[in-house]
C-alpha cells in the first residue's frame, strides 16, 4: 500500500451531515456564551455538518443579536466556510505566491480541467471538492495541499493526479 493509500484509508474525509434544526440549536447555545461566539459557532456548525447551512444564518443572528446581513458577511468573507456539501474528500490547493512560484497555478488549472470542476467546485459523481487554500506553511516544499486535512508536498502533474484518483476510489 502506498504512502496516500494508507493515509486515505485511516482518513475518512469532511464530515457530511443532514440539516438538523435541534442539533445546530444546541451547537449555537453551547458557543454563544463565548466571547467572539460567531467563528467558533460557525466552524462548529461546519465541522458537524460539513457546510455552514442556510437556514443556520437565522439562528445564529437570533442567538448572538446580530442581524442575519452581519451572520451572512462573517460567513461570505471567511474562504474556509463553506456553503455547500462538499464531497467525500477535499482537496485544498495552495494558492499562495510560494507555491505559485514553483508552479502551483498551472499545475491547479490542469487539474481542474481535467476533474471538469473550478474553484470550489465538486465533481460529478461527488467524490472530490477541490478548493483554494492560501499558505498552509510548506512554502519550502511546494507545491502543496491538504487532502482531507493530510499535507501533500512537493506535487506536480503526476503526484497531484495520483492523490486525486486514489481519493476518489475511496
Amino acid at each position: 500500500m502506498t504512502a496516500l493509500a494508507s493515509q486515505s484509508a485511516t482518513t475518512d474525509g469532511p464530515k457530511v451531515g443532514h440539516w438538523d434544526a435541534a442539533l445546530a440549536r444546541e451547537i449555537i447555545a453551547a458557543h454563544a456564551g463565548m466571547e467572539g461566539a460567531a467563528l467558533p459557532i460557525l466552524h462548529a456548525l461546519q465541522e458537524e455538518f460539513g457546510y455552514v447551512p442556510k437556514q443556520s444564518e437565522a439562528m445564529i443572528a437570533d442567538a448572538l443579536n446580530l442581524s442575519r446581513a452581519e451572520v451572512h458577511g462573517i460567513i461570505s468573507f471567511y474562504h474556509d466556510f463553506r456553503r455547500a456539501a462538499p464531497g467525500r474528500h477535499v482537496l485544498q490547493v495552495c494558492r499562495a505566491e510560494a507555491c505559485q512560484a514553483v508552479g502551483a497555478a498551472t499545475m491547479a488549472d490542469r487539474l481542474l480541467e481535467r476533474l471538469g470542476v473550478s474553484w470550489g467546485g465538486t465533481t460529478g459523481d461527488g467524490s472530490l471538492t477541490v478548493e483554494p487554500t492560501f499558505c498552509l506553511g510548506l512554502c519550502a516544499c511546494g507545491p502543496a495541499a491538504l487532502l482531507d486535512g493530510e499535507p501533500l508536498a512537493r506535487l506536480d502533474d503526476a503526484k497531484l493526479l495520483e492523490a486525486t484518483e486514489e481519493a476518489r476510489r475511496t
